[in-house]
């Protein structure tokens, strides 16, 4: 049950008070516990003492002739019992009798030879709750003889007045221990725990990224310390995360502005390049396929962070063969057949997957330029069909990424390839998430690097994103 939902527990409450009132009604409820034996406890001894005085008060009778006492004698002895008679019986027969001489009637027998632990609590309850005295005739061993039995007959008043007393000042003792038990718990929790959630719930609470760190996490080792050790290294990636995308925003914003202009000024250098390669200038024509290619890199570099800084566009499935696309790639790239790299595949060729052909071919297509840049000669692209949907694999004999670059592989400006831009892998992964997909790193070493994408199967893809 949590704290908010118990009964006694008022609902505008900190929690320092919450555990406080819950550690006094425990301590109470400790206290009851043993206050229930105990004042069954006491009842037992306070009618044992009875007996025993009782059995004292008949050994008197010995000291006089024929066991015979006078009337105020008698009403002495009796006086100090606490009772109207004394019976002592050894062997079954009686040996000792003292009697007032107006006895009243009993109300009520107790013997303690026959109570049980149960039939104790309930006697000591059942005195507490009486209104009026009551006669009562004790019979029981004599704490002095075990061998004597003791009768007594006695007023009830008096024992439950005492028990009264006893729970009295069972219940200020309780008190007094609650109170101070729940103070000290209080400050302790204070300072070991609710302080400490203060400070982390705040720090929360004000957390903002634009704005930096003002007091670093405390040097505590226990769960706690962890949390706060943890919360600060949070927010810092966090902060950083805040960074990064605003600067990818103003990136997305300034490029967009730009991006039209910067094409058509490169689309006229292109036409230029092309006119240059008519010239019939030897040293032209030697630097003219030089110039082309560092201008297709700079058309191709401007669309692919304009890409980046846009938003998704929608995905559109259609249903086509994989291995057409996968035979493609390889040509509009240049390797197949190269001598330096090759793409091979295992796709039969009526495997058909449903997805945005556009889109999937522009993640094929960056994963295998990484791995041809990378240094890999060879490339494999297979798929298969579970029940999921479709699972494609792209292997390839590279050195293998960077063991410093993985964490944070698909996070776009990563690179561990001197000259790269960091974008490539980033907008795979956010065109394979578009389709519903996952795309991840399965293994990378020495002997090469596994890519495998994972594709829902047709009803799974989020048509518009």
């Amino acid at each position: 049950m949590e704290l908010r939902n118990l009964p006694f527990l008022p609902r505008r409450v900190g929690l320092s008070a919450r555990l406080l009132l819950l550690t006094v009604f425990f301590v109470m409820l400790t206290e009851v516990a043993v206050f229930v034996p105990s004042i069954a406890r006491y009842r037992l001894v306070y009618l044992e003492q009875k007996l025993a005085a009782s059995h004292l008060a008949g050994l008197a009778l010995d000291a006089t002739p024929d066991r015979m006492v006078t009337a105020q004698l008698s009403t002495t002895l009796l006086r100090h019992v606490g009772a109207y008679a004394v019976s002592l019986y050894g062997d079954g027969k009686l040996t000792h009798n003292l009697m007032e001489a107006a006895m009243p009637t009993v109300d009520r027998e107790i013997d303690l030879r026959d109570e049980t632990f149960v039939d104790l609590i309930r006697g000591a309850f059942d005195a507490l709750v009486q209104g009026r005295n009551r006669i009562l005739r004790v019979i029981g061993p004599s704490p002095k003889d075990a061998g004597v039995l003791a009768v007594v007959v006695l007023d009830e008043w008096p024992m439950r007045e005492e028990m009264i007393d006893y729970s009295e000042r069972i219940l200020l003792i309780s008190v007094l221990i609650a109170v101070v038990t729940a103070s000290l718990l209080y400050l302790s929790l204070q300072v070991l725990l609710v302080g400490p959630m203060r400070r982390l719930t705040q720090r929360m609470v004000s957390f903002h990224p634009e704005v930096p760190a003002t007091d670093a996490p405390s040097s505590r080792t226990d769960e706690l310390g962890v949390a706060e050790t943890s919360l600060a290294s949070m927010q810092d990636d966090l902060r950083h995360a805040f960074r990064q995308q605003a600067r990818l925003a103003a990136l997305g914003g300034g490029v967009s502005k730009l991006g039209h202009d910067l094409r058509n000024i490169l689309s006229t250098v292109q036409v230029l390049s092309d006119r240059l390669a008519d010239s019939a200038d030897p040293e032209v024509k030697r630097l003219t396929p030089r110039l082309v290619r560092a201008v297709n890199r700079a058309v191709a570099l401007t669309q692919v962070t304009l890409d980046f800084a846009t938003d998704r566009p929608a995905v559109i499935p259609t249903r086509f063969p994989l291995a057409d696309l996968v035979q493609e790639v390889g040509q509009d790239q240049g390797v197949v057949g190269e001598a330096g790299f090759r793409l091979n595949s295992t796709l039969a060729a009526d495997f058909a997957i449903d997805a945005d052909r556009d889109q999937l071919y522009r993640v094929l297509g960056n994963l295998v330029r990484n791995a041809r840049l990378s240094g890999a000669k060879l490339g494999e692209i297979g798929a298969t069909n579970g029940p999921g949907g479709v699972s494609i694999t792209i292997k390839d004999d590279g050195p293998g990424i960077p063991e410093v670059v993985r964490p944070k592989l698909f996070q776009p400006f990563n690179t561990g390839r001197p000259g790269g831009t960091g974008l490539g892998l980033a907008i795979a992964r956010d065109l394979v998430e578009a389709h519903g997909g996952r795309l991840r790193l399965v293994e990378s070493g020495p002997e090469g690097t596994i890519f495998r994408i994972d594709l829902p199967l047709s009803g799974a893809i989020p048509a518009i994103r």
